[in-house]
């Protein structure tokens, strides 16, 4: 499995909103919970915090999205589909987004939610990880 060795953020600004993505490593879905509070915490006075996941389970990978208010697929799906497209597990993409003014229209966020957390996936350095038990009960991962 490949997934990112450290966390990234990285930001672009689109006709005047600003879009700050942060690709974490996560292991479970607490710690994609536990990430996504810090995030709202960090960046409290934001709008949306949308956000993508896929994580390594015992029943294989759990991929999870979600636009936070945005319009339907404008933001979560496109995050989730670049987290595939590049093999990526155990990574949660959160897109934190300061609304600048100016209205994008369906097209625009789409473009601009997947500029940032592509641009936040180039940015990243990759490790892969091999499961060494998948039993019932856990998974033990590897790192190399």
């Amino acid at each position: 499995m490949k997934t990112i060795s450290e966390n990234v953020t990285e930001q672009i600004v689109e006709k005047k909103s600003k879009f700050i993505c942060d690709l974490i490593y996560v292991s479970s879905e607490k710690e994609v919970e536990e990430s996504l509070q810090k995030i709202r915490k960090k960046y409290y006075d934001a709008k949306h915090h949308c956000f993508a996941y896929r994580l390594q389970n015992k029943n294989g990978i759990l991929e999870k999205s979600s636009d936070d208010g945005e319009p339907s697929g404008t933001a979560g799906a496109p995050m989730l589909n670049l987290l595939a497209k590049n093999n990526l597990t155990n990574c949660l993409a959160v897109v934190t987004r300061y609304f600048g003014g100016i209205l994008l229209g369906t097209g625009g966020l789409v473009r601009a939610y997947s500029e940032v957390t592509k641009k936040s996936i180039q940015s990243a350095n990759f490790v892969e990880e091999y499961l060494r038990n998948r039993s019932e009960s856990n998974i033990i991962i590897s790192r190399f």
